[in-house]
């Protein structure tokens, strides 16, 4: 490929315009969609492992997962349950060393509503837990603070809530903030705000911020009574390295605990490992993505070749002219597949722009995060595709004979 094959290339390609431009406008949006689908693929799981994270990489969740069963083939023992002296038991260092932090949960019920000057509203979430749980779980305040262990031990009528249901009895306009210090009724029972979370926004599955949180004692005196059950419990371990070993205590102690449990007794959710597996989905989500878009790619080569065969028939007697006064084979092989790796090279170029250009607003509710590898990868693939597709055409321009491509009408 020398100056002199680039400059005919492109007389070839001003010559005709729109031809030229309709087929870089197939390399173009192959480019532009591999760049921007791998883009929402990144977006998307840039999103998840956000969310993910937010809840801690090195907690467990913990919940009683069914029955156990006895000795005698299968038959059924008893229901197991988590109460507070598993809760105990799990806060024993010596038992679980390599769990931290142990916080428990009572849930408040499935439909609850809570009530403000009149307006009411539907709460997501409504649980009742220790002070710990916004330490443990990475659920900051915005304004005020956590409810304290002397709430809990007191049995305050205090709560902690999440800036939906702030909005939601306060009104979208007003500022979530300013529920702060006010009493949120909650069937007959007034609740003094004492907290507004930080907005985590939705996890794909749900809203994070529809929730209100009061002291686990305050909820088993007035909604869910006193019977010492559990519903949940978020296990911290030291560190995210060690959720595996925290799992597997954890669970020893519990079957231990409870007569007749087994291993499906209870469910430990590992969120490290939960969010290893995240990762792999996405990844492979990316990828599928990825391949969608190239075949747009595969469509523009394919242009490429159509609109060079053209060309080549168009210019048979240019090419017998240019052989007649002594052309080489090469010069021309040369000259028509320059032509052909330009259309890709400027549908690579625009389809670059196109893509991050497209990649700055949000599709489908995701942010996309633009990959370098992307870029590269489409790039040098257009390239690919000119130079693959220009070779058939090239070659059938090369292969002429010259007194047959004299005599073409």
């Amino acid at each position: 490929m020398n100056f002199e094959s680039i400059r005919m290339a492109l007389r070839g390609i001003t010559a005709n315009r729109m031809r030229s431009a309709l087929t870089m406008l197939g390399i173009l949006i192959g480019v532009g969609a591999v760049i921007i689908l791998v883009a929402v693929g990144a977006g998307s799981a840039a999103k998840t492992r956000k969310s993910l994270e937010a809840l801690g990489s090195n907690t467990l969740t913990v919940s009683a997962g069914g029955f156990g069963f006895g000795n005698r083939g299968g038959t059924q023992a008893r229901n197991i349950r988590i109460d507070d002296n598993d809760v105990k038991a799990l806060s024993d260092k010596t038992q679980v060393p390599d769990v931290s932090a142990v916080v428990p949960i009572v849930n408040g019920g499935n439909s609850t509503t809570a009530s403000l000057n009149g307006a009411s509203a539907t709460v997501g979430q409504f649980f009742g837990t220790t002070e710990s749980y916004g330490a443990v779980r990475n659920a900051p305040t915005q304004a005020g603070s956590w409810f304290v262990a002397d709430d809990v031990t007191s049995h305050n009528k205090v709560a902690v809530v999440g800036t939906t249901v702030a909005k939601n009895l306060l009104g979208s306009t007003a500022d979530p903030n300013s529920i702060v210090g006010q009493s949120v009724n909650i069937g007959s029972h007034a609740m003094t705000v004492v907290g507004v979370l930080k907005t985590k926004g939705s996890n794909g599955f749900q809203d994070q911020d529809d929730l209100l949180i009061i002291p686990i004692t305050a909820i088993r005196d007035y909604f869910s009574g006193n019977s010492g059950a559990i519903n949940q419990v978020i296990a911290q371990a030291t560190s995210r390295n060690t959720t595996g070993a925290a799992q597997d205590e954890i669970s020893t102690l519990l079957q231990a605990r409870h007569k007749g449990a087994t291993a499906n007794s209870f469910r430990v959710l590992n969120q490290a490992a939960l969010l290893s597996t995240a990762d792999a989905n996405n990844k492979t989500f990316t990828v599928l993505l990825g391949s969608v878009a190239a075949i747009s790619l595969l469509v523009g080569g394919i242009g490429v070749m159509n609109i060079m065969l053209v060309t080549v028939t168009e210019r048979t007697r240019e090419i017998g002219i240019r052989k007649a006064i002594g052309a080489r084979t090469s010069h021309i092989l040369s000259q028509f597949l320059t032509e052909a790796v330009l259309l890709s090279l400027l549908g690579g170029l625009l389809g670059i722009a196109a893509g991050v250009g497209g990649s700055r607003f949000k599709i489908v509710g995701v942010k996309p995060v633009v990959q370098n590898y992307s870029i590269v990868l489409a790039f040098v693939v257009a390239l690919a595709v000119g130079l693959f597709f220009g070779i058939y055409p090239a070659s059938r321009a090369a292969k002429l004979r010259p007194i047959d491509a004299l005599r073409y009408e």
